[in-house]
């Protein structure tokens, strides 16, 4: 009876995926993450390629094509033909740089948005030997040394820079900004002691993080996964500070996607974020899948690129 269940299961499932695939994808896909191996974007592309081509038996290869703060990688995807066998997975830093840099494509007019993938809260770390333990102690530290907590970021005009920037809007203070070429360097330098904090997500410090190299001391938004050894924290905003700032991973097309493929790939992402191993190795990342409607991903979008913006005329944060 189990036999003839699953065969029963089989035969239906085949022509669903058969229709699927006469829509898209009828060649191989290529997933463009516009930033250099081992980032976050590649965690979040890779895996979700592996189970689309299991799922189609199309080839999915992910090409990274780093440089200019994803913008080069963007480009390539911009200009490709519309018709789904060119994809890009990128995060909330694809709002950054629309806002922030010249590009040859427009965020809304080249792209059209498929699928949001993940979401993680930013966390406030800190030096463990630096005083502060909360946000209220950082706030006020701060308040009395104007100028005098260091702050690490990627690079100037990337996304914790403007994150960071924008905390120090919303808490009334000013701290200096230190550019690194790299998240990576900025957190080392942090449980160095050369500079009291960095705003960036579990997967860009989860090292030091589980090992107590650095402590967290609250998270920019409900909703995210500390590594299990590591004791919860409250929200910034749970904390006293009126601010909430998050990451998404999301995947793009060329704009003007004909719809049945747009509803296509939407439907394969969807399925495959709801398996249970593509699930854990994302919260593995701190990070939790988030899949929804397209038009959804569109405002979310819009929304960053307009208090991005904001922020950075505000901070006056420039990219010659």
């Amino acid at each position: 009876m189990i036999a003839r269940r699953l065969l029963l299961g089989a035969t239906f499932a085949a022509p669903t995926i058969a229709r699927a695939q006469a829509v898209w994808p009828t060649r191989p896909v290529r997933v463009v993450v516009p930033f250099p191996p081992g980032g976050s974007n590649d965690v979040m592309a890779r895996p979700l390629a592996e189970r689309l081509q299991s799922r189609f038996g199309q080839p999915f290869v992910v090409e990274n094509r780093g440089g200019a703060s994803g913008s080069i990688g963007a480009t390539a995807v911009a200009q490709a033909p519309a018709d789904g066998h060119t994809l890009m997975v990128t995060s909330s830093s694809f709002a950054t740089s629309a806002v922030l840099q010249k590009t040859s494509w427009d965020a809304e007019r080249s792209f059209d948005a498929v699928a949001i993938l993940a979401r993680a809260p930013y966390y406030l770390l800190t030096n463990p030997d630096f005083p502060p333990r909360d946000v209220q102690s950082l706030v006020a530290w701060a308040k009395a040394r104007p100028g005098a907590v260091d702050y690490g970021s990627s690079g100037t005009g990337g996304l914790n820079h403007v994150v960071s920037e924008y905390f120090c809007q919303a808490a009334g203070i000013r701290m200096t900004h230190v550019p690194y070429k790299g998240t990576a360097q900025a957190v080392t330098d942090l449980i160095a002691g050369t500079i009291q904090l960095v705003i960036t997500t579990v997967a860009s410090a989860n090292a030091a993080i589980r090992e107590g190299r650095v402590r967290v001391i609250a998270a920019a938004a409900p909703g995210g996964m500390l590594p299990p050894e590591v004791p919860a924290v409250r929200t910034v905003r749970e904390q006293g500070v009126d601010y909430e700032a998050d990451i998404w991973w999301g995947l793009l097309a060329p704009k003007s996607l004909p719809p049945p493929v747009r509803r296509a790939i939407h439907a394969a992402v969807t399925e495959a974020l709801a398996e249970p191993s593509l699930r854990r190795i994302y919260e593995a990342e701190g990070a939790v899948p988030s899949p929804g409607p397209y038009d959804e991903f569109a405002a979310v979008l819009r929304a960053d690129m307009d208090r991005w913006r904001k922020v950075a005329e505000a901070a006056n944060i420039r990219i010659e």
